[in-house]
């Protein structure tokens, strides 16, 4: 054990003036070992006590300053003030079928709802076709023409008169991961549409309670939806959402290109008597005021149809053995006009397979980007005029 001396030593005259206690040296002996109390020992945990206690309380008043205050959100174990810069840039969503802007992304995989609507005289005016964002019209049978109208961004609260499907028009909607809206169809469509190969079936036959019979228009003229029991139909079936690839629009806050042929009247000859095509442009609203057999083309309950853009595409048609159904080449590629801004753009369209999307390619061969909001695209046979001025 060490002496008491090798720790503090006396002064040398102290130490020589008394001599050692005899009792003071039995109790060293018998005493605790004295290096508990070592000073360095004892400096470092008071060091390591006092940093932990300061850490302590400064957290402790950052906390009940941000509090009290209000002026700070806590997130995790972090306090973020929200008057910083350092904020994330809002984000905007649109709609994958026309470009426009949507409130959520989950609106941005909404299910497509295709749904053929009919267009014979009884049928007219229509419902729901103003709201429509994509349209494909065609000859359906004996010069009548016939569309097939995708929703997804809007939701009408009238669709129809409903009518049946055509495989070309299958073609064309299934890139769009549809929910197929009709009443009954040729057989080959019916085919087509019950494989599940070009979307989910609604069929009017199997799905009545989604449908009606208006009492103002007569049978078959007169089978009317909407677009929440058609979408109610469709979750049914599984079809909460589609998501696909659409068409190429152009860029946010860009401008319009107007350089090019100038088109502000055009006659597209899908047809002819009450069935012929024409649009006339309309320069304060940038879209294209619809008229069939010279009469303008309105949605019976939100007035004249003016698309955004319109497209008109050559396609090779022929007539059936049956002498009244159409076969309509969907696939591989053709002419097309792309009429937007005022303008014509010349160029191809082009579909890889049925289940590919509709290109639209001017003539160096790179995709013509389209106005954002609703299409129509009319399929002309081969051979039949599409003109402008």
């Amino acid at each position: 054990m060490k002496k008491l001396s090798d720790i503090a030593p006396l002064s040398e005259k102290h130490h020589s003036e008394k001599k050692p206690n005899k009792k003071a040296t039995t109790d060293q002996k018998s005493s605790k070992p004295l290096s508990d109390k070592n000073p360095r020992t004892w400096t470092k945990r008071k060091i390591i006590i006092v940093a932990i206690s300061v850490v302590l309380v400064f957290g402790i008043v950052i906390a009940t300053v941000g509090l009290l205050s209000g002026n700070n959100s806590f997130i995790g174990n972090t306090v973020k003030n929200p008057k910083s810069t350092d904020k994330p840039a809002n984000v905007n969503y649109y709609s994958p079928l026309t470009g426009r802007q949507v409130s959520d992304e989950a609106s941005t995989k909404h299910p497509v709802l295709a749904v053929m609507i009919e267009n014979s005289p009884e049928a007219r005016p229509q419902s729901g076709l103003k709201d429509a964002g994509v349209v494909f019209e065609a000859v359906a049978e004996g010069g009548i023409t016939r569309f097939i109208a995708l929703y997804q961004d809007r939701e009408p609260s009238l669709i129809g008169p409903v009518r049946s499907v055509r495989p070309y028009y299958l073609e064309w909607a299934t890139a769009f991961s549809p929910g197929v809206v009709h009443v009954g169809g040729s057989p080959q469509a019916l085919t087509m549409v019950r494989s599940g190969n070009y979307g989910v079936d609604l069929d009017q036959f199997a799905n009545g309670s989604a449908f009606w019979r208006a009492k103002d228009r007569r049978a078959p003229h007169n089978v009317y939806t909407d677009y929440p029991h058609l979408a109610k139909l469709a979750a049914s079936k599984g079809k909460t959402s589609s998501e696909f690839t659409g068409f190429t629009r152009r860029a946010i806050n860009s401008k319009p290109v107007t350089d090019g042929v100038v088109a502000t009247s055009i006659s597209v000859a899908v047809s002819t008597g009450q069935f012929a095509v024409s649009y006339t442009y309309d320069a304060a609203s940038n879209t294209y005021l619809r008229y069939q057999g010279g009469v303008a083309h309105s949605d019976r309950e939100k007035g004249q149809i003016a698309p955004d853009v319109v497209i008109a595409i050559h396609v090779n048609q022929t007539l059936q053995s049956d002498r009244v159904h159409n076969t309509i080449t969907t696939t591989g590629s053709g002419e097309c006009y792309v009429f937007q801004n005022g303008i014509v753009i010349k160029g191809s369209w082009q579909k890889d397979s049925s289940a590919a999307q509709m290109k639209f390619l001017d003539e160096s061969g790179t995709e013509i980007p389209l106005a954002r909001g609703q299409t129509w695209i009319t399929a002309v046979q081969n051979g039949r005029s599409i003109t402008w001025q």
